[in-house]
């Protein structure tokens, strides 16, 4: 006849059981969260160095747009009236019509 087995031996043997899976699980999330956090962390880094360069992109759009008004108000002092110069030729040639009909 065989010996039934004790239920106390039974449970603390599943207990032993249930503690080392509870720690490998454990170990399993503290791993996952380990990588998680140099994700976060080398994310961080990478969007400090990205609006680095983007203010530094902007600054250097900002000085060239400078640049470009400056150029454009120059241009636009140097830039002939021509509207002053159509009425003027245009009243240079109804002058030389008036005295072409009186003269001829």
């Amino acid at each position: 006849m065989t010996a039934a087995p004790d239920p106390t031996t039974n449970v603390a043997v599943e207990l032993a059981q249930l503690r080392g899976e509870i720690s490998t699980g454990f170990e399993a999330i503290k791993g996952t969260l380990a990588v998680l956090v140099e994700r976060t962390n080398r994310t961080d880094t990478d969007v400090k160095q990205l609006r680095s360069d983007t203010e530094a992109e902007l600054k250097k759009r900002d000085e060239e747009i400078g640049k470009l008004r400056t150029e454009l108000e120059e241009l636009k002092k140097g830039r002939w009236p021509l509207a002053q110069i159509a009425v003027l030729v245009s009243v240079g040639g109804l002058i030389a019509a008036v005295v072409a009909l009186f003269v001829t």
